[in-house]
């Protein structure tokens, strides 16, 4: 993706915006908008690569674990249902709730686990490029 088409992205996001603001039915929520992760990491650069965009949806039963994990890519999650706790090696926590949108860790690794009573529902949008993983899986650290 060229710079000046990165460079339109936020124009394009404001224009979207204000162009539904007034229509009738028709509302607008910006759930985030950040250059950090929820660890307060500044993103990293855009890979110059041809870009590709992947939404998965997870769905993690009450008392599942992920295993430990990175992703080589800036990504964003929203949960739809339940909550789930992201733990990093280094033992730092984040509890996300249904409604919460977080941008999540890029190349720290972390893991979810669902302790609560029903399931988690979640939708993670990648941007990475052609081919490339998002999700790589790892060793936990010191803990």
């Amino acid at each position: 993706m060229s710079k000046k088409t990165l460079a339109l992205i936020p124009f394009s996001l404001l224009m979207v915006t204000a162009l539904t603001a007034d229509i009738p039915g028709v509302s607008v929520e910006t759930l985030i908008k950040t250059n950090q992760t929820w660890d307060g990491t500044v993103l990293p650069a855009y890979p110059t690569n041809s870009p590709e965009i992947s939404v998965l949806r997870f769905n993690i039963a009450p008392g599942a674990q992920l295993p430990p994990h990175l992703h080589p890519v800036i990504n964003v999650a929203y949960v739809i249902t339940g909550e789930l706790t992201v733990t990093t090696d280094q033992g730092l926590k984040k509890q996300l709730k249904a409604g919460d949108a977080v941008v999540e860790l890029v190349n720290q690794i972390h893991f979810g686990k669902n302790e609560g009573t029903e399931p988690v529902e979640l939708v993670v949008v990648y941007a990475g490029t052609n081919g490339q993983k998002v999700t790589v899986l790892g060793e936990q650290g010191s803990r």
